[in-house]
């Protein structure tokens, strides 16, 4: 394999993002004292989250202003007097704590780490993601943690790779990878980036989208074999 360095997404690509996103909803709605219709309240949040993150990565909002406004805006839809900022504060301090590894992840990040170089990039919370990553287990095959916040641009913004890149030991496009699961964050920037790109895909959704993934996989135990059956290939042709 000629890749040397492995970019690759954290939430929903190595850590299950919905599944600790709805415990520590949950969780801070019970510490809220919030007990009745929780689910169909997540729903809802869910809704406003995924718009609001979708603003903050094309620049129209603030990632200081993501994390209270979807709170407010979901208490003020279904009536609930509770403070946004108490609750963004609960919800963020127990994301840590219920951290669920996607199967497959310490062994990719095990095997690409000894391979080169993997370092993570993430448009989350950097103090938040640092944490994770630390409750992950995942920590001692990384080398580096790149983060939307600390660069002040966003995937698929070019100036993130950019920022990312920098902090690799040794950077070459031809021999870098980004691996992620969103085709609008991770593999678009990719294609905007210049570099190969690994789109991890396990429910098998069609790609209707512009973002052109070198490769494709629906589970992380692939993308080792893909790499390296690619690579032959070229060497082939």
């Amino acid at each position: 394999m000629t890749y040397q360095l492995f970019l690759l997404d954290l939430d929903d690509t190595l850590l299950d993002f919905k599944a600790s996103e709805k415990r520590s909803f949950l969780h801070t709605m019970h510490e809220l004292g919030l007990r009745d219709d929780i689910e169909a309240l997540f729903a809802q949040y869910q809704t406003i989250n995924v718009d609001l993150w979708k603003r903050f990565e094309t620049g129209d909002v603030s990632k200081d202003f993501l994390k209270v406004e979807r709170f407010r805006k979901t208490f003020a839809l279904s009536g609930i007097d509770l403070a946004p900022e108490l609750a963004s504060r609960l919800y963020l301090e127990s994301l840590p704590d219920t951290v669920v590894l996607i199967d497959g992840a310490k062994q990719v990040c095990e095997t690409l780490s000894r391979i080169g170089e993997v370092g993570i990039v993430t448009n989350g919370v950097e103090s938040i993601q640092n944490r994770r990553i630390a409750a992950s287990g995942l920590s001692d095959f990384i080398s580096f943690v790149a983060t939307s916040e600390a660069c002040g641009h966003a995937k698929p913004d070019v100036r993130f790779f950019e920022y990312a890149t920098k902090m690799a030991r040794t950077f070459s496009k031809e021999t870098s990878i980004i691996i992620g699961d969103r085709l609008d964050a991770d593999i678009l920037g990719a294609n905007r980036y210049g570099i190969d790109s690994c789109w991890f895909n396990p429910d098998g959704l069609a790609n209707t989208s512009a973002a052109l993934p070198t490769y494709e996989v629906a589970s992380l135990h692939d993308i080792v074999p893909a790499l390296d059956a690619m690579q032959i290939e070229r060497k082939q042709a």
